[in-house]
């Protein structure tokens, strides 16, 4: 069986600055992130308990806690690598074109996925996500990590609205923080995303 681990960050704490606190930076990541790796970890092993005693009176709530903690570590582990102290400015090439067919322009997208983020109710993200069906990028609000989004969708940008993201820095002005993190946002990376899930095909036809 896999085991998760926490993923190093591809920047040092302090290189978000001023966006990005170096204390918020490192408790988000090294505590937060890891309670996720720890929990899908132990989700995991929990559920292989199960099988080896044919005890599966906790399945239920072991498979919803394998998803939120798996889940988290997914989300995490993207959102640390669309951020670049390099970061900000506008998308280009194949997600720049990608972006003007499904929203009409990066200003478009930017627009409405801060409204996304700022509108969510309680705990989650923002995502712009590949939607492989339809062969195309669509924005979503996740709740928690893993509610309320198209079963098949890839996310390839995502902004953590979670209070853990940014209360410790910008408080209760969440529109603080999400203006930061446009200032932040690594597009290389994010099209690098888009060119790896693009390949993605359902297969529900036999074109």
């Amino acid at each position: 069986m896999s085991v998760y681990t926490l993923p190093d960050l591809p920047y040092k704490t302090s290189d978000l600055e001023p966006c990005v606190s170096r204390e918020a930076l490192a408790l988000h990541h090294d505590k937060h992130h890891g309670a996720y790796v720890d929990g899908a970890n132990s989700a995991l092993s929990d559920m292989a308990a199960a099988r080896e005693s044919g005890d599966y009176s906790a399945l239920n709530q072991l498979q919803k806690n394998l998803a939120f903690h798996l889940s988290g570590h997914v989300m995490h582990s993207i959102f640390w690598r669309i951020m670049s102290p390099d970061g900000g400015g506008q998308p280009n090439g194949l997600l720049a074109k990608e972006i003007d067919k499904a929203f009409g322009s990066a200003d478009a997208l930017r627009e409405q996925l801060s409204e996304c983020a700022l509108s969510i109710q309680g705990s989650g993200w923002a995502s712009v996500a590949w939607e492989p069906l339809g062969q195309q990028l669509v924005i979503e609000q996740v709740h928690d990590h893993q509610g309320n989004i198209g079963n098949a969708t890839i996310p390839i940008l995502v902004l953590d609205m979670w209070e853990h993201a940014y209360y410790l820095q910008y408080r209760n002005e969440k529109a603080k923080w999400v203006e930061a993190f446009w200032e932040v946002v690594n597009w290389a990376d994010v099209e690098h995303r888009l060119r790896g899930v693009s390949q993605t095909n359902l297969m529900l036809s036999d074109e």
